[in-house]
């Protein structure tokens, strides 16, 4: 039996206005950061803002235009990619780190970062609309990926140590080092110059090829991820770009909290399953008629109480861990005292 894809909101005239609003959206981004500059909290909340609320308020949009059920399978895309691409930024700030990217260009790198996910993500949808419209086994193997990578995520959760990235062991650096000399430094926003009469990349075109080869990987996460939501390339299409536009701006919002969402792996992986799940239900629905299948409006409550309780966990373990800190100091002797408890010299 073929699985048709459920919905088609996607009219030809809509597609074209999408696209043109994503274009205009990342070039207006382009030129906020033509300039490199060190970004204010200020700035990244004032842009975070702008691109969370656009989102929602297409979302009511979608709901008044398609009707309830359109509207629910947006919104719980929505949320799946908009998580995913929360974690995604973990590892988009440990590789800045590694390579030490001065704070005035990591916007550069992260905003060509995004770009690069949403044409990697483009294909992907494409792809995954002509399988999942001809080959009904298209769903099991986007469940298998989605179970395959809960899997990972939560091994990644448990091991929050083995996140470090060392740059010089990545199979796609070492292979542009083999290929182009690399200067010692940064030299401003250039990727690339002439020294010593030969061409030389810089460490900031280092730190976006690895970015952009991380995409490939979370293309291959999120797109199954909201195929599982909505058969719809449209939504898929939609919900990837709202999530990933405004990357740039959160980070800088989040970049002293990721560390405090502890529990956001377990979240992602208890979500990732719970999809794959779904995909593999109804795979087998359409093979036998007797299987149930997870209708949209349980998925957007499951994921919401997901990340409702991650977040609440992460918090009561954050407050856990202060007070055992603050235990520990108060029992723990000065250490001025032990060296010299006559208080002489």
């Amino acid at each position: 039996m073929i699985h048709t894809l459920e919905l088609g909101i996607g009219t030809p005239q809509l597609w074209g206005i999408t696209l043109l609003a994503v274009v205009a959206l990342f070039v207006a981004d382009f030129v906020v950061t033509r300039k490199p500059h060190e970004v204010s909290i200020k700035e990244a909340i004032g842009w975070s803002v702008f691109y969370i609320a656009l989102p929602v308020a297409f979302g009511g949009w979608i709901w008044l235009q398609y009707g309830q059920q359109v509207g629910f399978q947006y919104y719980a895309g929505y949320l799946v990619e908009k998580s995913l691409s929360v974690d995604n930024l973990f590892v988009f700030m440990l590789l800045l780190a590694s390579f030490a990217v001065p704070r005035e260009l990591q916007q550069r790198v992260l905003l060509i970062g995004v770009a690069g996910a949403l044409m990697l993500r483009g294909v992907f949808i494409a792809v995954g609309a002509a399988m999942l419209a001809n080959f009904a086994w298209t769903f099991l193997l986007f469940g298998a990926i989605l179970l395959a990578t809960a899997v990972k995520v939560l091994r990644d959760a448990r091991n929050p140590a083995e996140h470090e990235i060392d740059p010089d062991q990545m199979r796609v650096v070492r292979l542009v080092r083999r290929l182009y000399p690399v200067t010692d430094g940064y030299r401003g926003t250039r990727m690339s110059l002439i020294e010593n009469g030969r061409r030389a990349l810089t460490p900031l075109a280092l730190a976006t090829v690895a970015i952009l080869a991380t995409d490939v990987v979370f293309a291959v996460d999120s797109v199954p991820a909201v195929y599982g939501i909505t058969g719809d390339p449209y939504l898929v299409f939609v919900t990837n770009a709202f999530a990933l536009l405004g990357l740039r701006a959160l980070y800088f919002v989040l970049e002293g909290l990721l560390g405090a969402l502890v529990h956001l792996g377990y979240g992602l992986a208890g979500i990732l399953a719970f999809i794959g799940v779904k995909l593999v239900l109804h795979w087998a629905h359409g093979v036998w008629p007797a299987v149930p299948t997870v209708a949209t409006e349980t998925s957007l409550v499951v994921i919401v109480a997901i990340l409702a309780t991650v977040v609440l966990t992460s918090v009561l373990a954050n407050r856990r861990t202060a007070r055992r800190e603050a235990a520990d100091v108060e029992v723990r002797p000065d250490s001025a005292e032990l060296q010299n408890p006559d208080g002489g010299q």
